[in-house]
């Protein structure tokens, strides 16, 4: 194992292999891997469609960018940080993870780490890549090759909360990698460490980083709904709440993205496996999967309190990624508004300045702000800077007289639109 300057080698240059590929670069010989040649292509322009990376840093790095299997044959370390998404059933769907680490074991050498980052659950690690990568390289696990497991904590969209601002989970396969992947980390991770005694460990801290934020914001969703119907509203309620020092300050909201909303199945999937249904997690994955249909419900109600009959009614959706300021499209539950406002007959149009029209999914169309117009309801689903930054005279463009504002994220005030021509609405 070349312990003091290795060679790294980084598998899937999405929005968490980028940024650890940069940073790794500032101090080791890197390649930065993807089988994806046309994001190989970009990132050689210093074009990074995830927005995680500047144009300036990637013409600075020293990181050779490659879609070729070849270019890493040579590396001492591999991390993989491949997606881990799940199917339509909410069933893990490793298969990224198989092929990646299949790829890595067909050209892994005597003495090489193999860290993964991949958010997966406790033992898979060990239970599935491993065998794979000795099956692949005929070379015997921990003795001739050596595995450890680091999960990602990428925030996509955050600028202040960064890779190297976030402590990192380190973990080994034995004591001696465990030390190397631990310092290994730290010459790039400003926050420090945490080393965990073992790989199932670190896996398990992850997977219930993100379970247990989930359950949190799923029991604000379900306060929402209840106080939904209570006539009270549920910011003004979390505002006097929060005023108590140990109060959980979480909001209602859509719950997706390519943790929060898929990780716990992860969990849920391995303690079934093992004889456990759980209850708490897989309610709380429920409800939050549901409030897309809720906010959709409320917007009808509205339209309809105001005569306005939801078949053919024109309804304007603002954001379709699944958080702020972020280009990310991946299991964004602001299509669940959609298909249920299209169940009623609505006519929608979507507009996102954030989002990539190729990762939109079919049969929706984006169109520019500026070109809605005479809308009955406006759905702002996401807070983009833009759109939270609105004045009356902005909605006036959009909305026809008389129309409906539901405001997801609650961005208006309660009584910002008293006395106004239109009727707002907020979770």
């Amino acid at each position: 194992m070349n312990r003091k300057n290795p060679k790294i080698a980084i598998i899937g240059l999405g929005y968490v292999g980028l940024p650890l590929a940069v940073e790794f670069g500032n101090k080791y010989d890197v390649v930065g891997y993807d089988n994806d040649a046309s994001r190989i292509s970009h990132l050689k322009l210093s074009i990074d469609k995830t927005n995680e990376i500047s144009k300036k840093k990637l013409e600075d790095t020293t990181v050779n960018f490659s879609s070729s299997i070849n270019s890493i044959v040579n590396a001492d370390v591999y991390i993989i940080t491949v997606p881990t998404p799940v199917d339509k059933n909410n069933n893990p769907n490793l298969e990224p993870l198989k092929s990646a680490t299949s790829e890595i074991g067909s050209v892994l050498n005597k003495g090489n780490v193999v860290i993964f980052e991949s958010t997966v659950y406790p033992g898979c690690t060990e239970e599935i890549c491993v065998p794979i990568l000795e099956k692949q390289s005929k070379l015997k696990f921990n003795s001739e090759f050596f595995c450890g497991y680091s999960p990602e904590r990428i925030n996509p969209g955050d600028k202040k909360n960064t890779l190297v601002n976030i402590k990192k989970v380190t973990s080994g396969s034995n004591p001696q990698v465990a030390d190397f992947v631990d310092y290994l980390y730290n010459q790039i991770i400003h926050a420090g460490t945490h080393k965990a005694s073992s790989i199932s460990v670190a896996e398990a801290a992850k997977i219930i980083e993100n379970t247990q934020r989930d359950v949190n914001i799923a029991l604000i969703n379900e306060l929402a709904l209840i106080f939904d119907k209570l006539k009270i509203d549920t910011n003004e309620v979390l505002e006097a709440a929060s005023t108590k020092w140990n109060f959980l300050n979480f909001k209602p909201g859509l719950v997706g993205g390519h943790c929060i909303g898929v990780d716990p199945y992860y969990l849920t999937h391995k303690a079934t496996e093992m004889g456990y249904h759980p209850e708490m997690i897989l309610a709380g994955r429920k409800l939050n999967d549901n409030m897309g249909y809720f906010i959709a419900e409320n917007t009808i109600k509205e339209l309809t309190k105001k005569s306005i009959n939801p078949i053919g009614a024109k309804v304007a959706i603002l954001g379709i990624t699944f958080k702020e300021n972020c280009p990310d499209t991946r299991n964004t539950k602001v299509y669940t508004i959609i298909e249920k406002l299209k169940h009623y007959g609505c006519e929608i149009e979507v507009s996102d300045y954030w989002a990539h029209k190729k990762d939109i999914r079919e049969g929706i169309q984006l169109i520019d702000l500026k070109d809605l117009r005479e809308q009955d309801a406006l759905v702002i689903a996401v807070n983009h800077s833009t759109y939270s930054k609105f004045q009356l005279s902005d909605i006036k463009k959009i909305l026809k007289k008389g129309g409906v504002v539901i405001d997801v994220k609650s961005i208006f005030d309660k009584n910002y639109f008293k006395g106004s021509e239109f009727t707002h609405w907020r979770l």
